[in-house]
């Protein structure tokens, strides 16, 4: 099938989805629609969001669907009309088998990792929070369960010590639009052969949970290892975070980043320690964690040098 003659509805809600569907665009395929999520209040004002692939999909005038429910007779039947080869989604919503049944050629979805390792909702997060090396992404079949289809091809990235979820969200981002690309060429030139998913053995599997705000919380008599790879896994969103007792008033910190010494001492985990005017330290249980980027409840994100340097009192402080 020549990819012009193929009819794609694409699907998808945040920054991530945008690059492969403008990729798709640029490279030369018919996209017959876009499906996003509805608008919704967000912020301070609580004013109508509209989604990322929705302003991409308004700026390219192509036709755009935000069904509040997936399973709605109109809906489907209007996707059933537009007669699509394929859909292909990025980081949308779970769909129906009415729905993934529909396209000649199948319906493929583009997840963050090295599937079947991280199923679910946060897999760029739980990577690096899981001290990986490696990552990447995959393009598989949906069927009806959740990021278990057959795969049909899959890219890898290193993930180096220095990297945060918004780094290698950015990575994923690249590799990832190139890959739908090689997907939707291989599937309307019937190349692909798409491979259950099985787990080597005697690798342990990783599951990828959506993230709460307890999971973000720094506990502080943890190994150092594990609470710097916590806060570059979340770093800049959601963001991992402390309690930070400043004059008998506890406030919430936001930790972007910072690095660790393994130290033995004998201060209670949670200890603050300033040094000078750069230096910001937190006791843990072999070492110390220096802060380098924070927010505190209330101000913006600042270096440390800055929130050091307008702190009113600095002795007695605690991290819980």
């Amino acid at each position: 099938m020549n990819k012009k003659a193929l009819r794609i509805v694409y699907m998808g809600t945040p920054e991530f989805a945008v690059a492969p569907l403008e990729e798709i665009i640029k490279s030369g395929y018919e996209v017959v629609g876009v499906v996003t999520t509805p608008d919704k209040p967000a912020g301070r004002g609580q004013k109508m969001a509209e989604s990322a692939v929705k302003k991409y999909a308004l700026s390219k005038c192509l036709t755009l669907f935000q069904p509040i429910k997936m399973k709605d007779p109109e809906f489907i039947s209007q996707l059933q009309k537009l007669n699509p080869d394929v859909i292909v989604i990025v980081a949308f919503r779970l769909l129906p088998k009415e729905i993934w049944s529909i396209p000649k050629l199948g319906t493929f979805n583009l997840h963050a990792s090295l599937l079947p390792q991280y199923r679910g909702a946060s897999p760029i997060n739980f990577a690096i929070m899981n001290g990986d090396k490696e990552s990447g992404v995959t393009t598989f079949f949906i069927d009806d369960k959740i990021d278990t289809g057959e795969i049909l091809l899959q890219a890898k990235t290193e993930i180096k010590d220095s990297d945060d979820a918004g780094i290698l969200h950015d990575k994923l981002k690249a590799i990832g639009k190139q890959l739908v690309i090689k997907t939707l060429e291989g599937l309307s030139q019937g190349t692909l052969k798409p491979q259950k998913q099985v787990l080597k053995k005697g690798v342990e599997y990783k599951y990828a949970p959506k993230l709460f705000k307890e999971d973000c919380q720094i506990r502080w008599d943890a190994p150092l290892e594990k609470i710097h790879n916590l806060i570059r896994g979340l770093s800049p969103y959601p963001t991992a975070f402390t309690h930070l007792l400043i004059n008998g008033e506890s406030k919430i910190l936001k930790i972007y980043k910072g690095h660790y010494k393994i130290e033995k001492h004998i201060l209670n985990v949670g200890t603050v320690i300033i040094e000078g005017k750069k230096t910001f330290k937190i006791a843990a249980a072999d070492g110390f964690y220096f802060l380098s980027e924070i927010q505190l409840e209330g101000k913006k994100r600042m270096e440390i040098s800055d929130f050091i340097n307008g702190l009113t009192i600095k002795h007695n402080l605690q991290a819980n």
